[in-house]
């Protein structure tokens, strides 16, 4: 019975140690709970997402990557460590303290092993030699603009973007390190390798841009490069399951700073000034009837009428939607994307100024045989409809016509209809600018069909033969339609009704072949590239006028051809139809690379370029360049730095470049045939009496003449490019740095040679004139996480550019400036010349106001000219630079330049769990506007209010002259010219992420938000906007007629992603 009991009690021991262990296992196991951690990996410096990102629980096998969308989810124990790492990140370990874990990474030095594009192929970031840029398609992207140019605007040293116009769907002026030509400047832009309208490209379906500065990375493209070269990489298919993504905004624009002109009160004080000035009696305002409106009693009210404010409308909108599918296998990867676009204008709101654009684009890649061949397509498709003001020189600018009309004249007439001057008693002149711009209509659409297909095989690894075919069509037409409509005494050319329309087709088509070889020699890598490439241009013109529309077709509904009754040109009867010059080109290229153990770098190009736009014989330029690199911080000597110097790689290059971009025929004796009609005699008629008609008489009696000598030896404009830099990293990759100086020279420009009068036609065209562009770059980048949750980046970039012309073999060593463009008959006020800049702004210096008679006396006393016949105190002092006693032309200097000696930019980006933040600026100084907004031949034309600081006794002003009838006091001189300097806040946004707070499988992103372009602009510059790229010709800029600014846009924006 005791061993049974002795048994019994081991036995309840055993098993009340069994519970206690069991227990002590439990509570194990508890401690040790398992959760799911879910979040998002992203880059530090831009924000994007990281895809493809490893995740792994430190110490175990257990891991994950991250999607599609930089999203993940592991599962791990509380207090464990997940290890997050990426090729070109450095790894971070973190603790698992919640199921939510997000996660920005730095970037390490590996990131320079990235590819980066450039001619006819990718190459590492750390062994380039040139002098390249590059921007994110995602930073493109979030800055919601029409244009992609807009977006790279003070992202790049050394790329200097301004608007030509704030009107939608108006375009850029792109310089790339100094002006080089009195003809085209513009880049050569290369979407996916074929020639595109990056305009018209929409900004969501672009992975990067890759601009090539300097000449020898752009020497590989030959006679297309002179002036740089952008190249835009679209995006391509991942892998993975289908990714489908919305971007949509809705906005609304405003005019951030408007013109101030004279009210009616103020207005009318100046005209009586002026009338008293020119020793006449002011005016009878009383006396005018027209000047006045009755109220709603009936009671006479002076007319005060803003007509600058009238000819701007707020609250304009804006909208953009993008549909994105991406996806793949690992033999075939597609890309998708259909988005629209609406943009009305500030001025006169949609129905003056609309733009609407429709993108579509598909790109995809096959394999076939494993890795052997792989064939693809990118094809696009933009559609784009648009009207407009017109927004030229001063003949051509709706909106100038609203800082000359008078106060005094209304709007609309007591009828509600729009105003007429004809019958005014103040002024039959004035018009009216608002109902000139809506009283008629116009459309233009623009269709553009691009695409190439490629095919590549790599029959052995590293060698590649590559074909791409690419196709470029384009259709556009215009119509307007006019009504019948006088709104001042003068003009009768709207006395009948009258349609345009036109027709455009184009056809461009590109053939690339190339072959390429990567192999190594024991530590020594080798590169060669070889191609080919050709490319052919056609196209044609057809469009015609008509006028007298049939009754009740007399509207837009109505305004074609086939409705006009005109039977002559007197009518309004006109034809036209011609092809386009056609154009062909043909080109062979090749490349060679080196490098030892990525320390020392050489590469060499060389292309040949032949063009039909020369005669035979000079078809064929040849285009070298040679660039050398040194990975110093690879050598061992440099050991000692590691701890703050990570990188740093010395670059130089020299290389020549062309430009083609000239007209066709320059090189012949062109025919003229149009108003060559040879007649002898007098006309007078049947019977002898004259009826005043000469068409039918010059229309039998027409001929022709050589309308220059040709010219069979001239051949390409050319331009070198000496450049020096380097690339640096330091603190952990966290600062970088790329600072340039480069020598720029183009030359060989095409200009009219000198010859004697009596040769009897216009002068040849000859190669001769030069520019040399001196600069330095510097652009400075900053990227850091503090703890887990909030990351951020500092990015700046400046650039200086000193412009200044050689000798130019024509007549008088000068490229002149067109005449008559600020207004009625004034002289060419921009030039080229040697020694100055190209399209400096060429006028009088002005010395003060005369501010009394003895002034006057004591300046001729010195021995200086006077303008003025009969000068008076309040006239402006002229100086008389070469002090012969007389003001002429010869005393007529440098008065300034319209192009930026500085450019600059910066951007910050914040990142905080699922806020960012982003601000971009950008900025120029060291140059000037010409300001032109009044006609100074209409006496009766407005002012702005700068005109009240005018003199008005001694001491009163020494900068704006007394106001008279005559402009004697406004030949061009410095009075006109500003300093233009700004600084811009072009963007910024806030935005937030729900995606986690949703936390659904089916939606990665949701992003919510807020943005303001063109937030504040800081400058001097009392116009309405300092970013003037416009010039009366494409080699001058900074010239104000009336321009139309840049719209302040405030957006409201989401991005989705599923």
């Amino acid at each position: 019975m005791e061993r049974n009991f002795i048994y019994h009690c081991k036995s309840r021991a055993i098993r009340l140690l069994s519970v206690v262990l069991c227990l002590l296992a439990g509570m194990g196991i508890a401690s040790a709970e398992v959760i799911t951690v879910k979040g998002n990996v992203t880059s530090a410096s831009d924000g994007e997402p990281l895809i493809g990102a490893t995740v792994q629980v430190k110490g175990t096998t257990t891991g994950t990557s991250t999607d599609i969308d930089g999203n993940y989810s592991i599962n791990a124990e509380k207090g464990a460590t997940l290890t997050f790492s990426y090729v070109g990140m450095k790894t971070q370990s973190i603790k698992v303290s919640s199921s939510s874990l997000d996660v920005a990474l730095l970037e390490d030095d590996s990131v320079l092993d990235e590819l980066v594009v450039v001619g006819y192929g990718v190459q590492k970031k750390k062994l380039v030699t040139g002098a390249t840029s590059q921007i994110e398609g995602a930073e493109i992207a979030k800055m919601n603009t029409t244009s992609p140019l807009q977006a790279m605007q003070g992202q790049m040293a050394g790329v200097n973007i301004a608007s030509e116009s704030g009107q939608p769907g108006s375009g850029m002026k792109v310089t790339i390190r100094g002006l080089g030509t009195i003809g085209n400047g513009s880049p050569l832009y290369l979407i996916d390798g074929v020639g595109g309208d990056i305009s018209t490209l929409n900004p969501a379906d672009i992975e990067s841009i890759d601009v090539l500065k300097d000449a020898a990375s752009a020497a590989i493209y030959g006679a297309q490069a002179a002036n740089g070269v952008v190249l835009i990489t679209t995006k391509q298919g991942r892998e993975g399951k289908a990714k489908v993504t919305f971007d949509g905004y809705f906005g609304w624009q405003t005019a951030p700073r408007k013109m101030q002109m004279l009210n009616s009160r103020e207005y009318m004080t100046i005209m009586d000034e002026q009338q008293v000035n020119s020793g006449l009696a002011p005016y009878d305002w009383a006396s005018m009837k027209s000047i006045y409106h009755n109220d709603a009693q009936g009671n006479p009210v002076l007319n005060d009428t803003d007509w600058i404010d009238t000819m701007f409308k707020d609250n304009a909108k804006t909208q953009s939607y993008t549909i994105g599918i991406t996806g793949g296998s690992k033999a075939s990867t597609y890309a998708m994307s259909l988005g629209y676009l609406n943009q009305e204008g500030i001025v006169g709101g949609k129905d003056a100024s609309n733009y609407s654009r429709y993108n579509f684009r598909i790109n995809s890649d096959h394999k076939l045989f494993g890795d052997i061949i792989t064939i693809g397509e990118q094809a696009s498709f933009v559609y784009v409809k648009s009207t407009g003001v017109s927004v030229g020189n001063q003949y051509s600018n709706t909106l100038r016509g609203a800082f000359g009309s008078s106060p005094l004249a209304p709007v609309y007439n007591a009828d509600g209809e729009f105003n007429s001057t004809m019958n005014s008693d103040w002024y039959k002149g004035d018009g009216n600018p608002y109902g000139a711009m809506m009283i008629g209509d116009n459309i233009s659409k623009n269709a553009t069909f691009s695409a190439n297909a490629y095919a590549q095989i790599e029959p052995i690894k590293n060698l590649r033969l590559r074909t791409v075919f690419g196709v470029v069509y384009g259709a556009s037409e215009w119509r307007r339609f006019e009504p019948i409509y006088q709104f001042t005494d003068t003009d009768t050319s709207h006395s009948y009704t009258k349609v345009d329309q036109n027709k455009n087709n184009s056809l461009g088509m590109t053939w690339t072949n190339t072959l390429s070889y990567d192999w190594n020699i024991k530590d020594h890598e080798f590169n060669a590239l070889l191609g080919m490439e050709s490319y052919r241009y056609e196209g044609s013109y057809l469009g015609a006028s008509q006028g007298h529309l049939k009754e009740g077709f007399d509207n837009w509904d109505h305004a074609w051809i086939s409705n006009g009754t005109a039977a002559s040109t007197a009518d309004g009867l006109t034809a036209s139809g011609y092809p386009h010059d056609e154009a062909r080109s043909v080109s062979y290229f090749g490349r060679l690379g080196w490098n030892w153990q990525e320390k020392y770098m050489i590469n060499a190009t060389v292309r040949c370029d032949g063009s039909s736009r020369f005669a035979s014989g000079h078809r064929f330029g040849w285009f070298p360049s040679v660039s050398a690199g040194w990975n110093i911080s690879n050598e061992s000597f440099m050991e000692s730095a590691a701890g703050w110097l990570n990188f740093l790689k010395l670059r130089v290059s020299w290389g020549r470049v062309g430009n083609q971009n000239i007209e066709n025929y320059q090189y012949l004796s062109p025919i003229k045939n149009q108003y060559a009609n040879y007649f002898f005699g007098q006309y007078l008629g049947p019977n002898g009496v004259y009826n005043g008609e000469y068409n039918q008489t010059w229309s039998n009696n027409w001929g022709a003449y050589p309308s220059r000598l040709g010219n069979l030896d001239i051949t390409w404009e050319t331009s070198e490019q000496t450049n020096v830099g380097f690339d640096a990293r330091f603190l952990g990759s966290r600062l970088s740095a790329t600072f340039d100086f480069y020598i720029k020279t183009n030359k060989d420009w095409l200009v009219v040679a000198p010859i004697l009068a009596t040769a009897g036609t216009d002068a040849p065209f000859i190669n001769g004139g030069n520019v040399k562009n001196t600069g330095v770059e510097l652009s400075l980048n900053w990227n850091d996480v503090i703890g887990n949750d909030f990351s951020y980046s500092v990015g700046v970039n400046g650039s200086y550019n000193k412009n200044k012309v050689g000798a130019i073999p024509n007549e008088d060593g000068i490229i002149h400036g067109e005449t008559n463009q600020l207004y009625n008959n004034t002289p060419e006020f921009y030039r080229a010349q040697d020694g100055m800049p190209i399209g400096y702004f060429w006028g009088f210096k002005t010395a003060g106001i005369f501010q009394n008679e003895a002034e006057i006396e004591e300046w001729r006393q010195a021995g200086n000219g006077i303008l003025q016949e009969n000068v008076k105190p309040g006239d402006v002092r002229f100086v008389d630079i070469n002090h012969d006693g007389f003001i002429n032309d010869n005393d007529k200097t440098n008065l300034g330049n319209g192009m930026p000696k500085f450019t600059y930019g910066f951007n910050i980006n914040l990142y905080y769990k699922n806020f960012d933040f982003g601000l971009v600026a950008t900025g120029a100084a060291g140059f000037d506007i010409v300001q032109s907004y009044r006609g100074w031949d209409n006496q009766k034309a407005n002012y702005t209010t700068r005109i009240l600081d005018r003199w008005t006794g001694e001491g009163t002003s020494n900068t704006i002259p007394r106001v008279t009838n005559t402009n004697i006091n406004w030949q061009f001189s410095d009075l006109f010219i500003q300093k233009g300097d700004y600084l811009r806040l072009s963007n910024l946004t806030i935005g937030y992420n729900f995606a986690p707070i949703i936390n659904q499988s089916w939606c990665s992103q949701c992003r919510l938000y807020f943005q303001v372009q063109n937030l504040a602009t800081f400058t001097k510059y009392d116009g309405m906007d300092p970013e003037i790229g416009y010039g009366t010709q494409a080699w001058v800029s900074g010239v104000d007629l009336g321009y139309y600014p840049r719209p302040r846009t405030f957006i409201v924006g989401v991005n989705l992603g599923f």
